[in-house]
């Protein structure tokens, strides 16, 4: 039998949902992160790292869907106006994974300075919205 990883949550079920008002360009963000962790999946790189399933899911609630052109879909989504979006813990926790996975895959380009940045600010704006003892729990399970 297959055990779900930690950071692959429950899908249809929200941990410790928060409404979090993003911006356009924050959800674009996000949205370029969880394509590149689909990449990932869809890669057939040994065992997945994550559950497409899941990805899509937020991908869903996020209310950008990547497809055939993803390129169009993160510029709408830039484009648009702040957005309320209810994210849980365990949302926040699949996200800042996958920044992480794509911090360590820009390590050789050149722009790895922004993407070390883009990736403190993100962690920081998700992880405020919970307190550190909910962080805890949530990472003992």
């Amino acid at each position: 039998m297959r055990r779900a990883s930690p950071l692959s949550g429950t899908i249809g079920r929200v941990l410790h949902p928060r409404d979090l008002v993003l911006s356009g360009e924050a959800i674009a963000s996000l949205a370029q992160i969880l394509a590149i962790m689909t990449d990932q999946v869809m890669g057939g790189e040994g065992r997945p790292r994550w559950e497409i399933e899941r990805l899509m899911e937020l991908e869903a609630r996020l209310g950008v869907t990547m497809g055939v052109d993803d390129v169009m879909s993160v510029a709408t989504a830039a484009a648009a106006d702040e957005r309320t979006v209810t994210l849980g813990i365990d949302d926040a926790a699949l996200l800042l994974d996958g920044m992480a996975f794509t911090e360590i895959a820009s390590a050789e380009f050149a722009w790895f300075e922004m993407v070390q940045w883009t990736a403190d600010f993100i962690t920081a704006e998700l992880r405020q919205h919970w307190t550190d003892e909910e962080w805890l729990a949530y990472s003992a399970r």
